[in-house]
């Protein structure tokens, strides 16, 4: 037969067409899926295999695979500007609003933190510093004997820290081209996201409080998102460590009130900071807070041994596991709180963070310098402008890229959201609000 173009055998001469073989034995379906089963268990097994391999990889090779992925220049200076480039600092602790008040009256109209500025902080350092967020504290100093043994009497530390509340979000506004004000985790990442300094507040002592769980809720609706127990001095909600040792216990750690206090704080989703608290009070809180918890600044006793640094029996506390609650503890850059005279440098500072890293988890461990409410400064850490040289100090030490992103503010982050978390579930299963009154009030 003749072939032309459209009859000659599209496979070529000696190609058979299975098509129309008559000889051609057709695969059953049971053929095929015999096949299929075949093709899927050896796909199926490959992949098993793959995944078991990455997973043993990152299980048991972790810290040589975190070095490689997260790859820094040699240089140490360079690598800390790369690791702040992408996780600027979160400092928990500036005592800004203090300086202003004792120097400037909270005259808002004379202070203009563009330019250099009188103590650790202003914008050009910030900017220098790296920084991308920090707690604003607006603290008031204890009051004196006239406040009673039972603190009841006035003393006007409820104006006073209204006051502070007022003159930090009026610096904020006044300079809204770099600060934001900042009341959740998502408003930090939305600020730093845009190039702006988040900017949270915090109360820095339960004696701020005017004995009062309702005065709590009115500072929570102004703003502040973390509330320190205690300052050096006693209150009604919890004992103090004080500065110096020796000082008598008063309630042997958190009182009847201060119960209700961390059950609202909860609530609220106002984070419960422990700087300043008595050992007791640290480990009832740790013991009975549904929420994460902070140290906002606070150093390690075993590397400088005063009231005001966390011993090893309270960090043996922290966690993610069992009998343990999740925390950042907030390095405090002061060098009365860090070493003894003459010896307060970067470095010593460095030995803190590592002491913590190493008893509690690098997971735990953020930075709270104190800058602004501490008169003197470490060597190398003169002010807001040096947090690089604190980064590059540690990856010096072989801190990883990962870890000192955790540092710098992804562990603080992370506690935040946890304490969202609960107040978020509290509220959802309709919690009510602590009506809790303290007992030696004579007017209620």
């Amino acid at each position: 037969m003749a072939q032309n173009g459209e009859t000659a055998p599209l496979l070529g001469e000696g190609v058979p067409n299975l098509a129309r073989d008559p000889n051609f034995t057709r695969e059953t379906e049971r053929d095929r899926v015999q096949r299929a089963t075949t093709v899927r268990a050896i796909a199926y097994g490959v992949l098993t295999t793959v995944f078991i391999v990455a997973l043993v990889l990152l299980l048991f090779l972790w810290d040589k695979i975190s070095g490689v992925v997260g790859r820094l220049p040699k240089d140490p200076h360079k690598a800390a500007l790369v690791v702040l480039q992408s996780s600027p600092v979160i400092d928990g602790h500036i005592d800004l609003p203090g300086l202003v008040r004792s120097q400037f009256a909270n005259n808002v109209t004379a202070v203009d933190l563009s330019r250099p500025f009188p103590g650790h902080v202003d914008i050009p350092r910030l900017r220098q510093g790296k920084v991308g967020g920090f707690f604003w504290s607006v603290w008031v100093a204890c009051p004196g004997p006239e406040e009673g043994d039972d603190f009841l009497n006035a003393t006007w530390r409820v104006r006073d820290t209204l006051e502070q509340i007022d003159i930090s979000k009026l610096l904020i506004n006044k300079h809204s081209d770099t600060f934001s004000l900042a009341l959740t985790s998502k408003d930090i990442k939305t600020s730093i996201s845009r190039g702006k300094i988040a900017s949270l507040i915090g109360v820095e002592g339960g004696h701020q409080l005017g004995n009062s769980i309702q005065v709590l809720r009115q500072y929570q609706e102004l703003g502040v998102r973390y509330v320190t127990l205690t300052h050096a001095c006693h209150n009604a909600f919890a004992d103090s460590c004080g500065i110096e040792p020796g000082l008598e216990p008063r309630w042997g750690g958190l009182s009847p009130l201060g119960y209700e206090l961390v059950d609202e704080l909860n609530r609220l989703g106002v984070l419960v900071d422990i700087s300043h608290t008595s050992d007791d009070t640290a480990k009832q809180v740790l013991r009975y807070s549904k929420a994460p918890v902070i140290w906002s600044h606070s150093s390690a006793r075993a590397v400088h041994d005063v009231p005001r640094n966390v011993p090893d029996d309270v960090l043996e506390l922290v966690g993610q596991g069992p009998n343990k609650t999740d925390a950042v503890i907030m390095v405090n850059f002061a060098p009365f709180f860090v070493a003894k005279p003459g010896k307060a440098d970067v470095k010593v500072v460095a030995d803190h963070v590592e002491h913590i890293a190493k008893v509690a988890g690098k997971k735990h461990v953020g930075i709270g310098s104190d800058y602004d409410g501490i008169g003197d400064v470490p060597v190398g850490l003169e002010d807001v402008s040096k947090y690089p040289d604190l980064i590059a100090e540690l990856y010096a030490r072989d801190w990883n890229a990962f870890d000192l992103a955790g540092l710098t503010g992804g562990n603080l982050l992370r506690i935040l959201e946890g304490a969202e978390r609960v107040a978020s579930e509290l509220q959802k299963l309709g919690v009510p609000p602590v009506v809790a009154r303290y007992d030696k009030r004579t007017d209620l």
